[in-house]
């Protein structure tokens, strides 16, 4: 990152009254999190799917708990233990530091399911998880709009067949049918979106609030573009973090080409030199 780019951004950052953080997958890769891209990184991170030959597309399918139930919770078990365990890397204070100290403060908006955002302190309230969260559980039915906490739920799991191996799948509290993460999945008709329409709800009341963002956009590919579709709606400035594709026009903001914590962090030391942030940013 070149001296002018920082000075440009530490520009945009102090005049803004507000930031939006829009993240992708990338975001959570610097935490010790697969990269699901492409068949290759995710049969490495799956070697019994990549065994049988199934991609995430059919893996990470609403139709797969109907047809294949011990063989889908093996692998959102695993997802959901990865998760628990998974510290968020530093990257994450840098924003939650940054968006406190602007007027309006922060929303998050991620395609993320991991819940990354809330474990690293951010409120829950100001996140918008436009795929839902694997924190969270549903019926597959679904026989109604209950979505309640996985939080209770022991994941046993065998990973190298990745098949679950508790007593009993999780079931549903009202009807005792299958129990499913309340996340979007592909050809999915199933899912509930009720708890993501709140937060949708949420952030549009807080954008009538906050009239001069700045967005910081953080691993957000081609492939599932909805992430980079919502950070250039705004008419603010976009900083595109993302150590693949960085292509943005000069005019609507600038393309680092860098992971998510290591261009956090020089930002970061930046701010303080300039005395935006109070605290200096671990090395």
């Amino acid at each position: 990152m070149s001296p002018d780019d920082l000075d440009l951004i530490s520009q945009w950052i102090t005049a803004a009254d507000s930031l939006v953080i829009t993240a992708g997958a990338g975001m959570g890769v610097d935490s010790g999190l697969p990269d699901f891209r492409g068949s290759e990184g995710f049969w490495q991170a799956y070697p019994a799917l990549g065994q049988a030959g199934m991609e995430f597309t059919s893996i990470a399918n609403g139709q797969t708990f109907i047809r294949e139930p011990m063989l889908a919770w093996g692998f959102y078990g695993h997802r959901l233990n990865l998760y628990r365990q998974t510290t968020p890397h530093q990257g994450f204070q840098v924003l939650k530091q940054i968006g406190e100290r602007l007027e309006h403060g922060y929303y998050v908006v991620t395609s993320n399911v991991d819940g990354q955002f809330q474990k690293a302190g951010f409120a829950d309230q100001r996140i918008l998880e436009i795929h839902g969260s694997i924190h969270h559980l549903q019926c597959t039915q679904p026989c109604s709009s209950t979505i309640w906490s996985a939080d209770p739920l022991v994941v046993t799991t065998d990973d190298a067949r990745c098949q679950w191996a508790g007593e009993k799948l999780p079931s549903c509290p009202i009807c005792g049918c299958l129990a499913r993460p309340n996340i979007l999945m592909f050809d999915d008709w199933a899912w509930d979106s009720t708890r993501t329409d709140r937060q949708r709800r949420q952030w549009t009341n807080w954008q009538t609030a906050a009239a001069n963002p700045v967005v910081i956009e953080l691993g957000a590919g081609f492939e599932i573009a909805s992430i980079r579709a919502i950070s250039a709606s705004f008419k603010s400035k976009v900083i595109r973090i993302n150590p693949r594709h960085t292509e943005i026009k000069r005019t609507q903001g600038i393309g680092l080409a860098m992971g998510a914590r290591e261009a956090l962090l020089e930002i970061a030391r930046h701010l303080t030199r300039i005395g935006f942030l109070p605290l200096a940013v671990p090395e």
